[in-house]
């Protein structure tokens, strides 16, 4: 375990002993995360389709939704608003983000979020063996077994919330 940051996100695993590895993602001049993420993360010997993104979204009622979901599908529409039983669902704003998870676009993780939240875990999460997730500060991701990240989801619905793309 590497201390080199501190977030909710390491001190969760901390906590829990579960095993992680810090991964410095460069930011670019504009402070953004490089583009090139996939370069980085098959250069540490990682699948750079084990990323697990987290998509936030928000319904009629207001409720912040998170999606956790590897690899290269995207949030399948029709599903998430019948399993959320709700009628519109779109993408949470930029500005939005911080305020519902209480971090930055580019490094929400997928667990350490406030309770408010609702957390969906997309079945491709369980494709691979390690796993890489925003660590809660940016700049930084953190790659830990699916194994251990998956006993961190509880009370999660786990379910096929994405298109796969061909």
């Amino acid at each position: 375990m590497s201390n080199a940051i501190q977030s909710p996100v390491t001190q969760l695993l901390e906590q829990q002993a579960v095993a992680f590895d810090v991964i410095e993602i460069p930011l670019s001049e504009d402070k953004k995360p490089i583009r090139s993420l996939e370069e980085l993360l098959s250069s540490k010997g990682l699948n750079p389709n084990a990323v697990v993104r987290s998509v936030v979204f928000r319904g009629e009622s207001s409720q912040f939704v998170l999606l956790a979901v590897a690899g290269g599908g995207r949030a399948d529409w029709g599903v998430l608003r019948k399993h959320l039983n709700e009628r519109k669902l779109r993408m949470a704003e930029y500005d939005e983000v911080p305020e519902a998870t209480g971090y930055v676009v580019g490094a929400v993780p997928p667990i350490a979020l406030p309770e408010t939240v609702r957390v969906l875990l997309d079945k491709s999460v369980r494709n691979y063996e390690t796993v890489v997730i925003g660590s809660g500060v940016l700049g930084y991701a953190l790659a830990l077994n699916t194994e251990a990240l998956l006993t961190l989801f509880a009370g999660a619905d786990e379910g096929e919330f994405v298109k796969v793309e061909a």
